[in-house]
Formats: structure tokens, sequence, C-alpha cells
């Protein structure tokens, strides 16, 4: 019989380090003109980042205040869509478009349908979606 050798699955093994406050304002910077491709209004932008749209507002115009735990997953995902899209169209502007057109994999409604449930696993689960007909990481 084959002995198992024992892994080591130590929190800080598998996590990430975490996103420093300037890396986070590039992602925050990087996401708005993805917005602005995207076409979305400030409340639908509000809406992807869980925040008061006139919270979005002030840091659209001043720079972003500090970014919670939870923002910067939703700044990384958003981000891992935009990258995914690229992959998948060659086209930028069919990846930008496609946002915004119903599709089957999401019982008809768009991927910005789903993304604007609010939660970060609907943006998750968009991202999932894309990254698997993408071919994985």
């Amino acid at each position: 019989m084959l002995a198992l050798q024992p892994i080591d699955t130590s929190a800080t093994d598998f996590r990430p380090e975490p996103i420093t406050p300037d890396e986070a304002g590039a992602l925050f910077r990087a996401v708005l003109n993805l917005f602005g491709r995207w076409g979305l209004t400030d409340e639908q932008a509000a809406t992807l980042l869980d925040m008061p749209v006139r919270t979005y507002r002030r840091w659209k115009a001043e720079g972003p205040g500090r970014v919670s735990r939870d923002g910067a997953a939703r700044l990384s995902n958003l981000i891992g869509i935009h990258k995914a899209l690229r992959i998948v169209f060659s086209e930028a502007q069919r990846g930008y478009g496609w946002i915004k057109s119903s599709n089957s994999a999401f019982a008809g409604l768009s991927a910005l349908d789903i993304m604007l449930g609010g939660e970060l696993t609907d943006i998750m689960r968009v991202r999932r979606y894309l990254d698997a007909e993408r071919g994985g990481w």
C-alpha cells in the first residue's frame, strides 16, 4: 500500500497577499475605464461596487477612499471578467457589448443583469462562466 505524504494546508499557503492601497487605487481607476466602455450608469457602477451612488461619484471625481476586502475582491473580479472577455473575443468591442447582451447561460439575462444582483457572488458567477469559456486559468 502506498504511503501518502502529508500536505501542509495551513491558511498561509493558500492565501494571497492582501491588495495594497496603491493597488486598490489602480484597480479602481481601471474599473472606472471599464465601466465607461461597458456604458454603465453611475447607479449601475455603484451597485457593482456595493456603495452609495454619492460615494461612487465622489471617488470617481477625487480618487478612491479606503477599499475594503469586499471592495478589493469586487474590483479584482471585474478586472478578471475584462481579461476573460479580451481572451474570448478578438475584437474588444464585441466583449464590451457582450456584458449587456442576453445570454442563454444566464436564462436569457445579460451578464450585467446577473451582476446587478449586487452580491459579490453575482460578479463571481459571471467570472467563473467566462473563465470556463476561455479555458480556465
